[in-house]
C-alpha cells in the first residue's frame, strides 16, 4: 500500500493480544500524549491531550471554556463518564500497543493539587497560561491490547 509521501507498508497480519490492567495503565503512563472522549450535545467529542498519569489516575489539564470543564462542573461530584485512549503503533510495521480507559472525570478544585498538576504537566496546547483547570479520570475499565508478528505471539495464540 503506497501513500502520499510515497512510504510503503509491508506489514502482515498482526496478532491481537490483551494486556491485563496492570500493564495497560503501565503502558499507559509510558507516553504523555493520548485522547479525552466525552458527550458534548449528546454526541461523542474525541480531544487529543496531554496526560500525566497520577495513583493510578490520568490527569489532563484544561482551560474555563473547555466543553470538558463545562460538562465535568455541572456533574457535580458525581463525576461525567469519559473514555481515554493512548497508543504507540508503529505506522510502518503495525507493532505496538492500544490502551483504553473508560471511568469517571472530576473537576479538582483544591488549590495544592491544582498547583501540583500545574507543575507536573506543562500543556502542549497554546495558550498555555489559560490551562488552569485539571480533570482527574479514575478509571472503572482499562482495557489494552499489544499488536505483535504471528511469531512473537508464539504457537496455539
Amino acid at each position: 500500500m503506497t501513500f502520499d509521501n510515497a512510504r510503503t507498508v509491508a506489514a502482515g497480519p498482526r496478532q491481537s493480544i490483551e494486556l491485563d490492567s496492570a500493564e495497560a495503565l503501565r503502558l499507559l503512563g509510558s507516553v504523555s500524549l493520548g485522547r479525552i472522549v466525552f458527550t458534548r450535545q449528546a454526541l461523542p467529542t474525541v480531544r487529543p491531550v496531554n496526560h500525566v498519569l497520577d495513583g493510578g489516575d490520568i490527569v489532563i489539564r484544561t482551560h474555563e471554556g473547555a466543553a470538558l470543564t463545562s460538562h465535568a462542573r455541572g456533574a457535580g461530584g458525581h463525576g461525567v463518564v469519559v473514555a481515554y485512549e493512548a497508543d504507540v503503533i508503529d505506522p510502518d510495521t503495525h507493532l505496538g500497543w492500544s490502551v483504553v480507559v473508560t471511568g469517571y472525570a472530576y473537576l479538582v478544585t483544591d488549590p495544592d493539587e491544582l498547583a501540583r498538576y500545574r507543575a507536573l504537566l506543562r500543556p502542549w496546547t497554546l495558550p498555555a497560561l489559560d490551562m488552569d483547570h485539571a480533570v482527574r479520570i479514575r478509571p472503572d475499565l482499562v482495557t489494552g491490547i499489544r499488536l505483535v508478528s504471528p511469531e512473537e505471539a508464539g504457537p496455539g495464540r
